[in-house]
């Protein structure tokens, strides 16, 4: 039996904590396996400021609980620094995502969905896409050589429910979900937010997509539309 291939994975979000929710039990799991994980997030997600908190120093909280969560992973974090609510929809910034991608080399690519009520969501799914093309082509010259990441996924978040249809369940096992919850437990958006309860929805959702998976734990994920079919010579 041949050796398993260690892969790698970089989960994109428009902000700190967006990945971590969405695929963090996946990212575990493979973590776990031997895998290497990463994550980008374009803002901090600043905007989600505790009353009374100044906002320059929760997106300094932010980012380190990025680099938290990562670390508990095994992996790394990478946070630009444009603002919650403003990622620009232009070349500069896709071209950034691309270096980042050159640089972290995963084979699979996690990100968002393309509708949102999050117009930051929406934008992102719309630079990593091209972003994953510009990392691919020699052609667009950069500080590193080319890289193709052959996996995209889309990710499963409540803010991106228009049009979501699970196409892929990975499922994971309890120690998997330990971990996960026990990293997504460092960020204070998911234990201290008042205006959604991040945690339950998201541990109650992995468990709901497992017993549909007739598994334990899962998380789904869609793929892009050109990328939906099935290669058989019988049925």
């Amino acid at each position: 039996m041949s050796e398993r291939q260690q892969v790698t994975i970089l989960g994109i979000g428009a902000h700190v904590g967006d990945m971590e929710l969405v695929a963090g039990g996946v990212m575990a799991s493979h973590y776990l396996k031997g895998d290497k994980i990463a994550t980008l997030a374009l803002t901090a997600g600043e905007r989600g400021v505790p009353a009374g908190r100044d906002m320059e120093d929760y997106r300094q909280q932010k980012i380190r609980e990025a680099h938290t969560f990562a670390n508990m992973l095994g992996g790394e974090a990478y946070v630009l620094d444009y603002n919650d609510g403003e990622v620009p929809d232009d070349q500069e910034i896709r071209m950034r995502v691309a270096d980042v991608i050159r640089q972290v080399k995963p084979n699979i690519i996690i990100t968002h969905h393309c509708n949102s009520m999050h117009k930051d969501h929406a934008t992102t799914h719309r630079i990593v896409n091209d972003a994953r093309y510009f990392a691919a082509i020699p052609t667009f010259e950069r500080e590193l050589p080319a890289h193709f990441a052959a996996k995209l996924y889309y990710g499963e978040n409540w803010e991106d429910a228009v049009g979501y249809v699970p196409y892929v369940y990975v499922d994971f096992n309890q120690e998997a979900f330990d971990l996960w919850i026990k990293a997504l437990s460092t960020h204070w958006f998911v234990t201290g937010s008042k205006s959604f309860n991040y945690m339950d929805y998201y541990k109650s959702l992995a468990r709901v997509r497992g017993l549909e998976a007739r598994k334990e734990y899962a998380e789904t994920f869609m793929v892009a539309p050109e990328s939906m079919k099935l290669r058989q010579s019988e049925l």
